[in-house]
Formats: structure tokens, sequence, C-alpha cells
């Protein structure tokens, strides 16, 4: 019976000791640019410099690609369409950028939008509210003909609630006529 115990003991202590020798090992690790790290890489400083330059590049260019989608994004929702007075009908210039817009919306599958109608405050509010239905739906259905699916954007219409510029002169009205762009 005792040596039954002593037996289970060793073989306990063996099974741990070769647990901790496999698990402790070096390993080599190969990065995403092919080149190998770890334990090969200590014996040559020139490879071990030369992957480290490499990880540093690669991070580098992870985050400069990050940055221009951050600034592609903010570009896509700070430029906003503008309509003439008492209007819902696109310009050419609205046109030209909302075919901006559904380059960027191509190049962004996975992003959905926001297209939220503003009026100036001239008008009863109900009126501002139904002519900024009809801007941002006169939007939407330009980008749908460009082929943006329709799932990927909805409306809504703030009128005259939401200005950008709380002036009362024509320049601060004009900035008011738009429709706005918040991507989800």
């Amino acid at each position: 019976m005792k040596n039954k115990f002593w037996l289970n003991v060793l073989m306990a202590v063996l099974v741990s000791g070769l647990f901790l020798t496999v698990s402790c090992a070096k390993k080599a690790v190969v990065s995403d640019a092919g080149t190998v790290s770890g334990a090969a890489t200590t014996e040559d400083p020139n490879a071990k410099a030369k992957a480290e330059a490499e990880r540093l590049a690669a991070e580098k260019a992870a985050k400069e690609r990050a940055a221009k989608i951050a600034a592609a994004r903010k570009a896509f929702e700070n430029e906003d369409v503008h309509f003439d007075f008492d209007s819902s009908e696109l310009t050419a210039a609205a046109k030209a950028l909302l075919k901006e817009k559904a380059a960027w919306l191509t190049e962004n599958v996975s992003a959905a939008v926001t297209i939220e109608g503003h009026c100036d405050e001239r008008g009863t509010t109900e009126y501002n509210l139904a002519l900024g239905d009809r801007r941002a739906t006169a939007a939407k259905a330009y980008l749908v003909d460009l082929g943006i699916a329709a799932s990927r954007m909805n409306t809504i219409s703030y009128g005259e609630e939401k200005p950008v510029d709380a002036g009362k002169t024509e320049l601060a009205w004009a900035m008011n006529r738009r429709a706005h762009f918040a991507v989800k």
C-alpha cells in the first residue's frame, strides 16, 4: 500500500515537472511580416533590430490608416448638403457632394447613416419639419440612385430646431438649410 502511494507521488512530481518544462520552453514566434522572433533572434542582434524596426513600421502604418479613416469619417459627417430657400431640390453642388459621400459609403460598407433634414427659422414649425423631411428624403433617394442600399440610411427632420448659425442674416439662414449626415 505504501509503495503504491509513493509511486503515485513520484508520478505526480514527474508529470508536473514535465508540464512545467514544456510550458516554459522558449518558442520561436513568427510575426505577420514573416520574421522569426524569440530564441532565434537573441543570437543575432541585427535580426532582432530588424524585426523590431519592422514591427514599429507596421504599427506606424496601422496608426496612419486609422487616422486616415477617422479623418475621412469626420469629413463625411462635417460636409452638409445645402439647399436653396424653400426648396428640397438638389443643386449641382449638392449632387457632387452626394457622389463623394456615396464613394465613402461604398468603401465603408459597415457604416450606417442618419440623414438629418434642417431648415432656417422662417416658416411655421410644421412647414419646416415637412421641408426638412423632404430634404433628407431627397438626399437619401439620390444616394440610393447611386447604388447605396436604402437599408443603411434613415432620415429624420429637425426643421428649424437645430440651427448651425443662430444669426438672423441671409448667410446664417443659408447655412441652416441643409441635410446633415451622422454615421451610426
